[in-house]
């Protein structure tokens, strides 16, 4: 039996929506709520691509939809980047209701790897999240950024050399952990 075009976007959704959550923390630096809100968006363009047919009436298939998913969400974040009158400012503290660490979790390497991302022009945390969290190849990260490899290459030195001055010059005491 053939499933309708809702139900395998509605499968597709739930199996790669922590994955994309995971990725948006870390392109805007511990965010949450503007990482949902790029998720969202990005969930909305690809149901909007899913099942789409094309000049033929035969419908349009993307070949990997999750690495198609990563692509939009990191496009996503550098256009929402670029909307400096998208910025909601909050004008007091909220209280902390995060919840408890997990075992193993290093909750002060966390905030100093978030901070440290947040020192990063977006281009350069998208360069050190695909690289390095999502580990594509250069070719992968420049494909999806749509710059040159060297660009990319470029800018994977430079946002590593800055994460290394913003985390004290030595990641020693992060690595032991």
């Amino acid at each position: 039996m053939r499933r309708s075009r809702t139900e395998e976007f509605l499968e597709f959704a739930t199996a790669q929506s922590g994955q994309l959550f995971r990725s948006a923390c870390l392109l805007t630096s511990g965010d949450t709520h503007l990482a949902e809100d790029l998720v969202q968006e990005t969930l909305g363009r690809m149901y909007a691509l899913w099942g789409r047919t094309g000049l033929l009436g035969r419908a349009v298939r993307i070949d990997n939809p999750a690495a198609y998913a990563q692509t939009v969400l990191v496009r996503t974040f550098l256009s929402h980047r670029r909307r400096r009158s998208a910025g909601e400012r909050p004008l007091g503290e909220l209280p902390d209701v995060a919840q408890p660490p997990a075992p193993g979790d290093d909750p002060e390497l966390r905030v100093a790897l978030l901070d440290a991302l947040a020192e990063l022009a977006p281009k350069d945390r998208a360069v050190v999240v695909l690289r390095y969290w999502e580990d594509r190849s250069i070719e992968e990260t420049a494909q999806i950024m749509r710059v040159s490899s060297a660009a990319v290459r470029t800018r994977s030195v430079r946002a590593l050399a800055r994460l290394r001055d913003g985390l004290g010059g030595s990641l020693v005491e992060y690595a032991a952990c």
